[in-house]
């Protein structure tokens, strides 16, 4: 059975802005090209011709027009894919004389060789709204005093679920540990957002924290025995 493949999410041009503790990165990818050819046949027998040839079946789809059914070279995809941030950005789709504005939603691999065997792509107008996981990334653990202690950062979310424009997806959430004292919590509320873009879970949840060692534990455990 053919395996999903899901690239962690990267999007296009920004800025590094500093809050608080935290910082928020969003920095935009180049829109990313592919050349495509119309598929004249469809069905099993169709795409592994097509495979063979070198080429890898795709769809482009969405925003109320009729699904196009396409192939694309691989290497010119395996390329794309090595970007590591080819599910969140844009693609502009050339065919037929006419370019399609997409955003990669699925990529279908071989399970044992792990090559694209096929990608549906949707179609996309900036403000269109999507659905991403984006990378939560921790900086300046050696900043943190809790860490210094022996605490270590118990990462709760490695990913946080957003609801943004598909021009505006952030490519991660950075974290920068400085400062963190052991029991202290990361939360997403203190995470500042581009404007427009919203995690899809509604409650104020916990991205990281950052927890005592049980040789600490016992250290303190011990000193307020002592002090009772």
């Amino acid at each position: 059975m053919p395996r999903r493949l899901r690239y962690r999410p990267r999007s296009a041009g920004g800025t590094l802005e500093a809050v608080g503790p935290l910082l928020w990165r969003h920095t935009m990818s180049d829109v990313l090209t592919l050349a495509a050819e119309p598929r004249a046949r469809i069905g099993k027998g169709a795409s592994r011709a097509a495979r063979r040839e070198g080429r890898v079946p795709a769809v482009i789809y969405g925003a109320g027009e009729p699904p196009i059914a396409i192939h694309i070279e691989e290497k010119a995809l395996l390329r794309q894919l090595g970007t590591g941030h080819f599910m969140t950005s844009v693609v502009e789709i050339s065919l037929d004389g006419r370019t399609h504005r997409t955003l990669p939603r699925d990529v279908q691999v071989h399970p044992v060789t792990d090559r694209p065997i096929h990608v549906d792509f949707l179609r996309v107008a900036e403000d269109t709204l999507v659905t991403v996981e984006v990378p939560v990334r921790f900086l300046h653990e050696d900043a943190s005093p809790g860490l210094k202690r022996g605490g270590v950062l118990n990462i709760v979310r490695h990913e946080v679920e957003l609801r943004c424009p598909a021009n505006r997806i952030p490519e991660d959430l950075v974290v920068d540990l400085t400062g963190f004292e052991v029991g202290d919590s990361i939360h997403i509320s203190a995470v500042r957002l581009p404007e427009g873009v919203k995690p899809t879970i509604e409650r104020d949840f916990t991205i990281a924290t950052i927890v005592a060692p049980s040789g600490l534990k016992s250290e303190e455990a011990a000193a307020e025995g002592a002090e009772g």
